[in-house]
């Protein structure tokens, strides 16, 4: 996406997400530094303060780190080899098998700057979270927290939520008659924070894997004008 052409959210957000796909895609690889302000600015066309705030963002997400004098440089251990796309559900589904899904809960947001480019959506749009456990269905051991963002259009599948334990986007599947063909994955290293590692019974800071995951629909099933890029239908962070 190049800032601009996405008018619902703020161009420091948009700029951020542009940076952290030519991160995660092995453009700008670890190591690397990124270019000054100076060159962003005139790149993208956009304003100081907005490049300012897009490497705010990006440090918050710990993809780079700054220093004065020194630069941006990206040390976020995501490149190109940890992008995987994936295009049928089907592959996904038996990541799931022997596991339950314990949803513990779900509510409407709309996330902010830091927590949208966190989870890869448009700050300031309404998405339903679902928070869940998943559990090994042998010994109930928790395996992962997943936080999914089902995109509005789909958000009536909250109602069949609470009884459901399988996956979640063949249901949205059925129930609405949509096809997913197409399932971005990002991996990551990560640390547990202290809330994480409460729900999982490990120790606070103990080492993660975080996948995220965005989930495609067949173009044309969601309305959208030329210059906007087809929606997901979710995202998930497990």
């Amino acid at each position: 996406m190049t800032p601009g052409e996405e008018g619902g959210a703020p161009l420091y957000l948009q700029l951020a997400s542009t940076l952290r796909e030519e991160i995660v895609t092995g453009a700008h690889p670890v190591g690397a530094l990124l270019p000054t302000e100076e060159g962003l600015v005139a790149r993208f066309g956009v304003s100081r303060h907005t490049v300012r705030e897009a490497l705010r963002l990006l440090r918050e997400n710990g993809l780079v780190t700054s220093r004065r004098g020194a630069g941006t440089r990206v040390v976020a251990p995501v490149t190109g080899g940890d992008t995987r796309h994936v295009m049928s559900i089907n592959d996904l589904l038996a990541f799931a098998a022997d596991t339950r899904l314990e949803i513990t809960s779900i509510d409407t947001i709309v996330p902010d700057g830091a927590s949208a480019l966190r989870a890869g959506l448009a700050a300031g749009t309404a998405w339903l979270e679902v928070r869940a456990l998943r559990r090994a269905a042998e010994d109930d051991v928790v395996l992962c927290q997943a936080d999914y963002y089902i995109n509005r259009a789909y958000a009536a599948v909250g109602r069949l939520l609470p009884r459901h334990q399988g996956s979640i986007f063949p249901l949205i599947e059925d129930l609405f008659g949509v096809s997913i063909t197409e399932v971005q994955q990002q991996i990551s290293a990560t640390l547990v924070d202290a809330e994480l590692a409460a729900a999982l019974g490990v120790a606070e800071g103990s080492a993660a894997l975080e996948v995220r995951r965005s989930y495609v629909p067949r173009m044309g099933l969601l309305p959208r004008s030329p210059s906007t890029p087809i929606p997901p239908i979710a995202s998930s962070i497990p």
